[in-house]
């Protein structure tokens, strides 16, 4: 009788510890839950909520036009903003519209919100530019645009900094969504 107690406990022991192994390996390579932190990319993403970051995604391909990052803004902290240039572009805002090499580019996920400024006379996103992006960095804005510090103040952000795409919201439940730009 006492073997088999023993026996069981060291079946959940090898369980629980391989169960550590994988979620540890799967933590640090695969996926991290990451928590919004501030207004900078509402409407898109809001205080406090969580979400999936896939951490591989950019090992196997570069970062593009819409994705949501996560990126260490300091030793400290890492910010999540939405990439709106590429290396080797140039990039401007002029009356609310992103050029990139002197060509309009739509971004259907501030519709809404340019919509609610025109409306008062105002624009979202104030004129910047032209800047291009140099090698090996993107270009990032938090979608708030008139609340976020994002490459406008902290300039291009090195790839090599860029910790994965933020992929799905999972809390609350009622936000539950996958990130498409």
């Amino acid at each position: 009788m006492r073997t088999k107690l023993f026996q069981e406990i060291y079946e959940w022991i090898k369980s629980l510890v391989i169960a550590g192994i994988l979620a540890f390996l799967i933590h640090t390579f695969l996926f991290a839950v990451v928590v919004v932190s501030g207004s900078s990319m509402e409407p898109t993403l809001h205080n406090n909520e969580r979400l999936i970051m896939n951490k591989i995604v950019y090992q196997i391909h570069p970062p593009k036009r819409g994705d949501i990052v996560v990126f260490h803004a300091t030793e400290n902290e890492d910010y999540i903003k939405r990439v709106i240039g590429l290396p080797g572009e140039t990039i401007e805002y002029k009356n609310d519209q992103l050029y990139v090499n002197g060509k309009v580019v739509d971004e259907p996920y501030l519709a809404k919100e340019q919509e609610e400024w025109h409306s008062k006379g105002l624009l979202l996103t104030k004129d910047f530019g032209p800047i291009t992006v140099p090698a090996d960095t993107v270009f990032v804005l938090g979608d708030n645009r008139n609340n976020s510090t994002d490459s406008r103040e902290l300039g291009p952000i090195p790839i090599s900094r860029v910790v994965g795409k933020a992929s799905i919201i999972i809390w609350p439940f009622s936000r539950i969504s996958i990130l498409e730009h």
